[in-house]
């Protein structure tokens, strides 16, 4: 079993009212070489928050966060832990990560899938 980190990528349309919805997890394992994000945006739910909420650029910000967790953009020559830690930093955003935590596992692509599944889905 190998150790992770994970977090999970809430999105909060109005931040001055505080609610939030998980809308993926981000997925970390150094001995593995691991880190990816999955996402999944229940439109409903989200515009049951803010029915005035831009989908389109919430989106968009969450390819944002697939393009950074390869290694694209802003994150270009950043090592896996430093995007990692660039993505999981507090922030007052639309889209944020909740705290970290750990776990072990033997396949951290099956772990995300499943973790998506338990806390996103």
């Amino acid at each position: 079993m190998t150790p992770y980190e994970y977090a999970i990528i809430q999105a909060m349309p109005r931040v001055e009212r505080g609610e939030l919805i998980n809308v993926g997890v981000l997925l970390y394992c150094q001995r593995r070489d691991f880190l990816s994000a999955r996402t999944h945006l229940d439109e409903s739910r989200l515009l049951a928050l803010d029915p005035s909420a831009d989908v389109a650029a919430i989106r968009a910000a969450l390819d944002a966060w697939d393009r950074t967790c390869g290694g694209s953009g802003a994150a270009e020559g950043m090592r896996q832990g430093e995007r990692f830690r660039w993505l999981v930093a507090p922030r007052s955003t639309i889209l944020r990560a909740g705290p970290v935590h750990m776990g072990l596992t033997a396949d951290p692509e099956a772990e995300l899938k499943r973790l998506v599944e338990l806390l996103v889905r």
